[in-house]
């Protein structure tokens, strides 16, 4: 079934497969995302102003985001629940104001 709403098209999905294959990928990129929150701190330390890509519970660091992905992609071929994530070379503070 399918809506589409704003130019947007939504599509429901029923098959068995195609759910436990969406499951799947889910559940990497929850372990991938875990990884990254574990290591983040020395993440942000060391690799300011590369690219990186988390696949297969390993950071993978280049120049641009595609290096990183095609790093990752090379050595975890099987892993869907990859992400990429670009470190800004300098800190950036961030303000938080509250009006009331």
């Amino acid at each position: 079934m399918s809506y589409t709403r704003g130019g947007i098209v939504i599509e429901e999905v029923a098959d068995p497969e195609e759910l436990a294959k969406a499951l799947a990928q889910d559940e990497r990129f929850e372990r991938n995302w875990a990884w990254f929150n574990a290591h983040a701190s020395e993440i942000y330390t060391k690799h300011r102003g590369k690219c990186l890509c988390v696949a297969g519970e390993e950071l993978f660091v280049a120049d641009t985001p595609a290096e990183a992905l095609a790093q990752a992609r090379a050595a975890h071929p099987e892993d869907d629940g990859f992400f990429t994530r670009i470190i800004p070379r300098e800190r950036v503070a961030r303000i938080h104001g509250h009006h009331g």
